[in-house]
């Protein structure tokens, strides 16, 4: 008897940390329109190992990525836009799934969270990046193969697409949901991945769809309060979101 109470006890610790987690992870996303895996798999990884963390992401992430994703009303021109990079995310996330182990020592966290604070940087001192219309077939695919590989790696789907999806110089809402559009492709092709190497469990996967309630309430809030600023106080609480959340991946580098 015990043991069943410890167990129990144990269980309700675990989900209420899960719970947190993902309302934390939720609002992040709904103010700057990304961070919820970066957040998440960054905290879970404290109570479980990266893989089982990934495996929790699928829902949440699936679901909250649509949602922002169906927000706007460009879902077309984007897909016919971006489908190249698209495609590339999805074959860098299997290619990478097949043959990258998971990141057990942390490196491949600690190179995104090092590239992320040093594009948060040049991007609160104003320097910004550009790709013309033309460049744009072939950039594309490089830069979604990129991301599906480190998407593989780390379960975070941020570097290169996010910076590349900003210098297409689109308006904040079409930002917005790019930003949903590619992660939403990320999630599936990352759920494939996982479920073909036997990483998706029941057990993970009621977890994972327990987790999506504090999810989508935390999203709500903080697209709530995006929905309160301007444009440029945007631009800011991106850059620092991006910032925060690369000083957390590379904190690796000090513990």
């Amino acid at each position: 008897m015990p043991t069943s109470l410890s167990l129990s006890a144990s269980h309700i610790t675990l989900l209420s940390a899960v719970a947190a987690i993902f309302l934390l992870a939720g609002f992040v996303k709904g103010v700057v329109g990304l961070g919820l895996p970066t957040v998440a798999v960054g905290l879970l990884g404290l109570f479980m190992p990266p893989l089982q963390a990934a495996a929790l992401l699928i829902v949440p992430s699936l679901v909250t990525n649509v949602w922002q994703l169906l927000a706007g009303g460009r879902f077309l021109w984007l897909l016919r836009r971006l489908w190249l990079m698209l495609l590339g995310i999805v074959a860098g996330t299997l290619l990478g799934a097949n043959f990258m182990a998971p990141d057990a020592s942390g490196r491949a966290t600690v190179f995104l969270g090092v590239a992320l604070v040093a594009y948060a940087v040049l991007g609160l001192a104003a320097i910004r990046f550009s790709v013309s219309a033309g460049r744009e077939k072939t950039w594309s695919p490089l830069i979604g193969l990129i991301t599906g590989l480190v998407t593989a790696a780390t379960a975070v789907f941020v570097i290169p697409a996010v910076p590349y999806l900003q210098a297409l110089n689109l308006e904040k809402d079409e930002l917005i949901q790019a930003l949903g559009l590619s992660f939403t492709v990320s999630t599936i092709a990352m759920a494939i991945g996982l479920a073909q190497g036997g990483a998706l469990q029941m057990e993970g996967a009621a977890i994972s769809v327990m987790a999506l309630l504090p999810a989508l309430g935390g999203m709500f809030i903080g697209q709530w309060m995006r929905g309160k600023i301007s444009a440029t106080l945007f631009r800011r609480c991106f850059f620092i979101g991006l910032l925060l959340l690369g000083l957390h991946l590379s904190s690796h580098l000090w513990r």
